[in-house]
């Protein structure tokens, strides 16, 4: 972290020995020697990993925070008289919500908020992040099977698919007015880990808008099925799709890890909680499968595992956290499409990264969940987007479904109230 500390929330609790510093966008200062490698593509075979599967309850290290269930901070009373919106000590709980989620549920002197930027722009659709995550968390294999609108195996998050690779096939108009490819490759060249690489440049290809990777087609070779050779004057610059018809939007969703997360506030036993980094993770040991969080998630990212009954999503790697590892989808994102690192840096980089493809000319492209205030107070994992969110199938405005619960509470007391003097006049009537 930030001056070189250890990574932990609180100091009496005993923590990794570090070794030797690994640079992870300069956020992973120290890991352990427990760290099994890299997990790239071709590495992520069975028993790559070497530690084994997180089995249940081995996401639950350390105490739960006061206040992390987040119930009481919306009953009676919280709302102003008279007030339709959240009154002052809901407005107050929000804003240092929005400035550090790990200190409002009360960790002392926390590290940090760290999160996920997922550059659709440069993601290839590999599927490494959907492996890279079965394995290390031990996910159960969800279906084999396409879901015959795409090369899409998995559908959506769930359970047993904490990580989704969408393939989205979009038809474009012939002779539409569409960014020059060149531009958008040149705008791809500072895409990835804050621009020290492009995808591009790393893989030998340049990304196409709508993340079709071609590799350049040298002077006097043949063109591969599907390509066509760059014109000797066009040499140098980005090669010429084949079908401009046709274009594919591929993105790995994530859950949000939301900095005002309704799942917390609905979670009657405390499974869900708030760690020291910001994220929100399911302690499986402590839930009793009551699925509260599944209708209460804007996102529809938690679910419940067939026959076993309990809720599960991403912990954004919690385990490997707490011992300065970085997440393994991050890790194995070829193309760096998955970056992780500190939040407030992550947004300065899809700022800018933002910029230079707007200045390419993908008009279409922005960031989605970046805006601390926006329905949810931002969240911990948000992407940069070539299409309207609903393409991709995320809601356009999402909002904490708690939002309403204190006006809810307010308006049943002052039911209950009505009622009861209601009654009590009408038993008054009666004696007279």
């Amino acid at each position: 972290m930030p001056g070189g500390g250890v990574w932990s929330a609180q100091p009496a609790r005993p923590g990794p020995v570090p070794v030797d510093p690994v640079p992870v966008d300069q956020v992973l200062q120290r890991a352990t020697s427990t760290d099994p490698g890299p997990v790239g593509p071709g590495s992520v075979g069975p028993g790559s990993v070497g530690l084994g599967p997180v089995g249940p309850g081995s996401v639950g290290l350390g105490p739960v925070g006061p206040g992390s269930v987040g119930l009481g901070s919306v009953g009676p009373g919280s709302v102003g008289p008279g007030s339709v919106g959240p009154g002052p000590a809901a407005r107050v709980r929000q804003d240092a919500e929005a400035m550090d989620p790990a200190a409002a549920s009360g960790y002392l002197d926390p590290p940090a908020r760290v999160g996920f930027f997922t550059d659709t722009s440069i993601c290839i659709g590999c599927k490494a992040c959907e492996v890279a995550c079965k394995e290390w968390n031990g996910v159960p294999e969800d279906g084999l099977c396409l879901t015959g609108m795409s090369y899409d195996n998995t559908g959506g998050l769930s359970a047993d698919t904490w990580r989704h690779v969408a393939f989205i096939e979009q038809r474009v108009p012939h002779g539409a007015d569409r960014p020059d490819a060149s531009a958008a490759a040149s705008a791809g060249g500072a895409a990835a880990a804050g621009g020290d690489r492009g995808a591009g440049e790393a893989q030998g290809a340049v990304p196409i808008e709508g993340q079709l990777v071609v590799p350049r087609v040298a002077q006097g070779s043949t063109p591969v099925q599907g390509q066509q050779a760059v014109p000797a004057e066009a040499q140098g610059a980005a090669p010429v799709v084949a079908q401009p018809g046709l274009r594919w939007l591929m993105a790995s969703d994530v859950c949000k890890h939301c900095t005002r997360a309704a799942c917390l506030d609905v979670c009657p036993t405390g499974a869900l909680f708030r760690t020291e980094f910001g994220t929100v993770v399911v302690q499986q040991d402590v839930c009793n499968g009551c699925g509260y969080c599944i209708p209460a998630c804007p996102f529809g990212v938690i679910g419940q595992r067939s026959g076993d009954g309990r809720a599960w999503k991403c912990t954004l790697c919690y385990d490997r956290l707490t011992v300065g590892m970085e997440p393994a989808c991050a890790k194995a994102c070829p193309t760096q499409s998955i970056q992780f690192g500190v939040l407030d840096e992550l947004r300065e980089r899809a700022d800018r990264r933002l910029v230079d493809l707007h200045r390419a000319g993908v008009s279409d492209a922005r960031l989605y969940g970046r805006n601390p205030a926006d329905g949810v107070g931002g969240g911990g994992a948000f992407m940069l987007l070539l299409d309207e969110p609903e393409v991709y199938g995320l809601p356009p405005d999402p909002v904490v479904t708690t939002a309403d619960l204190a006006a809810m509470w307010r308006r049943v007391a002052l039911a209950a109230t009505a009622l009861a003097a209601a009654g009590v006049a009408a038993f008054a009537g009666r004696r007279r």
